[in-house]
């Protein structure tokens, strides 16, 4: 291998322990989600398209205009356009003109429009951003899964050394004859069942990182390192003596789905009122000017005009305005007003729901709360004391008090109470931070 090879293997290799040594937090982990989840792209393009909707609703206050112009080949019997005559000859003629419409009352079908699309647009920006929020919270349930996962591990690896170093104990008794052969089984039926349990909890580990790397759409890599978060056993500060009233009033002030409903309650009042407004009569204006070239209109000598001088000799202009009443359409408009009722009041319902399923869910995490502050209270004391259990059981086994048997149940006892206390940790850490993003703190940095 010459110098210049083994500078670039250096490279690769400095590269590569660069990329495994990234870890991840929770905030860069859902910044990541956020910024490359191909759902969220599908709600901010709606919300685009809606965003243009409002915008052509309020150009369509503009007036319209076109233009028109064409060219004709008459064949046979034809009109003269010079005297309105009767002409049995082939001619051709082009016609120029440009039109104009402008619409003064439409029972104000146009503002309610606009006014409705505004609203209509506002509703899917919230909703594109209550859709960040529930990716957020899947990011962290994901997130704090892996944790909750390396602790188990953590505490297998534990149960591992403390079996694998009986072993070794019971080994060294059995080679001096002091233990049966007996005892040595035992001990090795502890050691290799926890090494199943640790080899369980690691692939239980790489799936839990897949979901992680799946909601942060990450295609590119298998495995992932977090950040790990202290975990208090201890409630939000405050939070006991908050109420589920308290806290969905903070929630409704902010949260996008109830904003969303109500937007969409507004606009379909709006589109009411601009349903309403086909009942009424129309006035429009209209204004145009046209000019136009005939090969039939020719001058004393029988010569034709030129077009220069037609263009200019055949222009004209006009104005007018027109009424529209409506009288009698087979009830339509009166069935689309009726139509749109109904669509308002499911609009207040669907509102109704929201607010519903947010005070029940928020009337959920305070009872959860408490259930898990006492419960992890209880699974922490219990640890504490199966702890002293098994340290008094791991001194009477080396003293042959007791047989490994008894040794594996009381290590069982210990290692289980670990995983109920760790469980209950995180578990109350996820309840205590849905509550404060419901209390309206920054839990995610999410504009």
């Amino acid at each position: 291998m010459n110098l210049k090879h083994f500078f670039f293997l250096l490279l690769l290799l400095g590269h590569a322990q660069l990329s495994a040594q990234k870890v991840w937090t929770l905030d860069e982990c859902v910044a990541y989600a956020i910024e490359h989840n191909l759902q969220l792209n599908d709600f901010d393009l709606n919300t685009q398209s809606n965003k243009e909707t409002y915008r052509q609703s309020v150009r369509n206050l503009l007036p319209i205009i076109n233009g028109f112009a064409d060219y004709s080949i008459n064949f046979g019997r034809s009109i003269n356009p010079e005297d309105n005559s009767f002409v049995n000859t082939e001619f051709f003629s082009n016609n120029y003109s440009l039109q104009s419409s402008f619409d003064l009352f439409q029972g104000f079908q146009k503002i309610n429009s606009i006014k409705a699309s505004k609203f209509l647009y506002k509703a899917t920006k919230e909703e594109s951003l209550q859709q960040k929020y529930l990716l957020a919270f899947r990011v962290m349930s994901a997130y704090y899964d892996i944790q909750f996962i390396e602790g188990l591990i953590t505490i297998s690896e534990e149960q591992v050394q403390i079996s694998q170093t009986n072993y070794d104990l019971v080994k060294k008794q059995v080679d001096l004859g002091a233990m049966a052969g007996a005892d040595l089984y035992e001990a090795e039926s502890l050691l290799l069942a926890d090494k199943l349990l640790l080899t369980q909890n690691e692939n239980r580990l790489k799936a839990a990182k897949l979901t992680l790397l799946q909601a942060m759409n990450i295609e590119d890599q298998s495995d992932i390192s977090i950040q790990p978060e202290l975990i208090s056993s201890g409630a939000s500060e405050g939070l006991e003596t908050m109420l589920s009233d308290s806290i969905f009033v903070a929630a409704k002030d902010f949260m996008p789905s109830i904003k969303a409903q109500g937007y969409r309650v507004k606009a379909a009042k709006k589109q009411l009122a601009a349903t309403r407004g086909g009942l009424f009569p129309s006035i429009a204006l209209q204004t145009g000017i046209g000019t136009g070239y005939f090969e039939t209109i020719r001058d004393t000598l029988g010569v034709t005009i030129p077009f220069r001088d037609q263009i200019r000799d055949n222009t004209f202009r006009f104005v007018g305005a027109s009424l529209n009443v409506p009288i009698f359409n087979g009830w339509t408009s009166r069935s689309r007003v009726k139509q749109q009722k109904i669509a308002l009041d499911r609009a207040k319902n669907n509102a109704k729901i929201t607010e519903q399923e947010l005070y029940q869910i928020i009337q959920q995490l305070v009872q959860e709360h408490e259930a898990l502050a006492a419960e992890t209270a209880q699974t922490q004391k219990g640890m504490d004391s199966q702890r002293l259990a098994f340290s008094i059981a791991q001194k009477r086994y080396e003293r042959g008090m007791i047989n490994a048997i008894e040794l594996g149940q009381a290590k069982t006892l210990f290692a289980t109470a670990q995983n109920q206390n760790l469980q209950a940790q995180l578990r109350l850490r996820v309840n205590n931070s849905t509550l404060d993003f419901y209390r309206g703190l920054p839990i995610f940095n999410i504009n």
